[in-house]
């Protein structure tokens, strides 16, 4: 049986008509903890997280979550949140290690992604589409990493406050951010890090810039993935002004889960591309 699985940074359980395994990450504070699955309510976590005044930090699905995941594979893909922010991949391979023990016919490819969201959907994808095309597991382990290559991921965000709690940017500009009322537009590095890199305020501005960046990175038209905060606006929006600069675009618009919307806070959308 041919699974596909992935963690819930991905946000996606479903896609062309196929079920995805998800193996929840959770999002803890002192007082509460949050599950990132479907029965999570990601907007009252939201506004939870708002009047929130203590620190807050997220953790990775155990091994267990992923061998309750691969149960009844014997060939599983595994997409996971980048390793160089998260354990999930490393929690992912030790998983795989403990399934081939008892199933020792199983094949199981973890695809580090170095990335979240929208791009690790992008990837998810063409895995199932190759895999409906007929090519072999030897095939896809090969063909994913060039894949990974021409994709890529960029960030609008209104705040950085829940990345500076986790060490993940600096303190000093996600404090600049929230008190400027300003965005900031970035993107995820080739390490898998995430790099802001521009201040930018107003919705207009936003959009140029975000076009202007998705442009130099490569895109003319291709799959284009955009997961938003409760700014549904915002990526329509984007969505529509880069279709009118590239009509072929594939696009798809879809709210985030618990994990990207932890770190993206209220107003932020994620946009992944294929370049």
């Amino acid at each position: 049986m041919i699974k596909y699985v992935t963690d819930s940074s991905c946000d996606t359980i479903n896609y062309d008509g196929i079920d995805v395994a998800v193996a929840p990450l959770r999002i803890y504070t002192s007082e509460r903890d949050f599950v990132d699955n479907e029965e999570l309510d990601v907007h009252e976590m939201i506004e939870y997280l708002l009047s929130y005044k203590d620190r807050s930090y997220t953790s990775c699905p155990s091994t267990e979550s992923w061998l309750q995941a691969y149960e009844g594979g014997d060939e599983i893909y595994v997409i996971t949140l980048t390793s160089n922010i998260s354990g999930t991949y490393n929690s992912a391979c030790a998983a795989k290690e403990e399934y081939i023990k008892d199933h020792p016919q199983a094949r199981i490819l973890v695809v580090d992604t170095l990335s979240t969201g929208p791009e690790m959907r992008l990837i998810l994808e063409k895995i199932i589409e190759w895999k409906k095309e007929g090519k072999t597991f030897e095939e896809i382990s090969k063909y994913v990493e060039d894949y990974k290559k021409t994709t890529r991921l960029f960030f609008a965000f209104k705040s950085l406050h829940n990345f500076a709690q986790n060490g993940r940017v600096n303190k000093v500009l996600a404090s600049m951010i929230a008190k400027l009322n300003i965005s900031i537009i970035g993107t995820a590095s080739e390490k898998g890090d995430i790099e802001p890199q521009i201040k930018c305020r107003g919705i207009n501005n936003v959009l140029t810039r975000l076009t202007e960046e998705l442009t130099k990175a490569g895109f003319h038209g291709g799959k284009l993935r955009i997961c938003h905060i409760e700014n549904k606006e915002l990526a329509e929006k984007l969505g529509q002004k880069i279709k009118d600069l590239y009509p072929e675009t594939d696009l798809c618009i879809y709210p985030a889960r618990g994990l990207c919307s932890y770190y993206g806070e209220r107003g932020g959308i994620i946009i992944g591309c294929e370049c």
